[in-house]
């Protein structure tokens, strides 16, 4: 295996890591308030809130990271991840109250907010040029997590209670950082990566791009958490609705949710080949309406319009990932998914207390879906004003883009 196949291979496990840790709490939750009541009470919103802290420093803690990536390297940052977000990972299955839960929670949200914007950097430089296959197989290592976290902790929650549920995979990601720690500094020039030279792009069509980026990191952030925190008690609601199928309203997460994996994959794939704008409007016009059905629809129905809705979502990440790649220079590309990542996830910190107060103040998730929907309608005008250039495909071209030649005739005569 090449230096560079090793790094895609941790990054990928961080991936995994990384959204599989966020999750925990949305499936923990239920077997919390049955197997310890008297600590954490009955109800699902109150406790669902103590995963508050973990996205808001899971969002402003991405900021940082490229000024830090460049003072301690990007090595030693990505080694930081996996033992910090693994020990306060099974921290926080020790700890005796709700508020113990919260601050490890919060700490190890402020470790795993290493990994996108420098773990992503990383990957980059390490595809080469195949990005978009990069990215898509990233992403489907990324929905492992996110659809493994419910399943995986319903079982363990139901089989050795939910302390366990944080203490095994916080351990196994701790084990990882110390074999990662072991691996010595990748250089994606001595390796042989980093693909062709990126070719200028006018600055016009840069401003607009990283606009709508940033526009879209907002709310996209916010629907992305909000609906995977939502599946399992989606799922309870309406298909497993007894306090003893918590394996089964995992399971059923678990295949609403992998939807999203084949999706990625195949959305890489498609972007090597095809405008970004070509691939992300599809996704972003199938989400409003499928985020509407699912505000009513009950029992087995609800199943395929879950993974339907959860394949766009996830799809979406990968077109707005590429994005960056695309669209930004790679010595400028940390500074800007820090930048990204943090408005991603300041959005994104939002979604636990709001399904928590929508859910407590309706009794169900009608509401909180039709919102959900409000807000992927601001993610769908974004596609439309998305630039849609062939220039992506062929790098080349940016040379002779008509931007240029009205940027020149704008500047003063000297």
């Amino acid at each position: 295996m090449t230096p560079a196949q090793r790094q895609v291979v941790f990054i990928n496990a961080a991936h995994t890591f990384t959204h599989y840790c966020l999750l925990i709490l949305a499936t923990a939750v239920l077997a919390m308030i049955q197997q310890e009541p008297a600590i954490f009470g009955t109800e699902f919103g109150p406790v669902l809130t103590l995963g508050t802290a973990m996205f808001v420093t899971y969002g402003l803690g991405a900021l940082p990271m490229g000024w830090l990536a460049a003072r301690l390297g990007r090595h030693a940052m990505m080694t930081g991840f996996f033992l910090g977000t693994g020990f306060f990972m099974a921290a926080a299955g020790l700890m005796a109250s709700p508020l113990g839960v919260g601050i490890a929670l919060g700490l190890m949200g402020a470790f795993a907010a290493v990994y996108h914007p420098i773990g992503t950097a990383m990957l980059v430089e390490a595809a080469g040029d195949r990005v978009g296959r990069a990215m898509g197989v990233n992403g489907v290592f990324g929905n492992i997590g996110v659809a493994t976290a419910p399943i995986m902790t319903a079982f363990i929650a139901a089989g050795l209670g939910w302390r366990w549920a944080f203490i095994i995979p916080g351990a196994v990601c701790f084990v990882v950082g110390l074999a990662y720690a072991r691996e010595p500094e990748f250089d994606a020039l001595k390796a042989g990566g980093g693909g062709r030279p990126f070719a200028p792009i006018p600055p016009v069509v840069v401003r607009r791009a990283v606009l709508i980026l940033l526009a879209i990191a907002v709310v996209s952030g916010l629907v992305f958490n909000a609906y995977t925190l939502l599946i399992p008690k989606l799922m309870q609601e309406r298909l497993a609705r007894s306090p003893d199928l918590l394996p089964v309203v995992g399971l059923l997460a678990f295949v609403a949710t992998i939807c999203g994996g084949a999706t990625q994959f195949t959305v890489g794939r498609m972007i090597d080949s095809r405008t970004l704008k070509a691939v992300f409007l599809p996704l972003g016009i199938a989400v409003v309406p499928g985020l509407i059905a699912l505000s009513f629809l009950d029992g087995w129905a609800v199943l395929p319009v879950a993974g339907l809705v959860a394949a766009c979502v996830f799809g979406q990440v990968t077109v707005n990932e590429t994005m960056t790649a695309r669209y930004i220079a790679p010595e400028l590309r940390a500074k800007l998914y820090s930048i990204r990542f943090t408005i991603g996830f300041l959005g994104a910190a939002l979604a636990s207390p709001l399904v928590g107060f929508l859910h407590e103040a309706t009794g169900s998730l009608a509401v909180a879906m039709l919102v959900l929907a409000g807000v992927a309608v601001v993610t769908l005008v974004c596609a439309f004003a998305f630039p849609d250039r062939p220039e992506e495909l062929k790098p080349e071209l940016w040379a002779r883009a008509p931007e240029w030649r009205e940027e020149t005739a704008a500047q003063p005569a000297e």
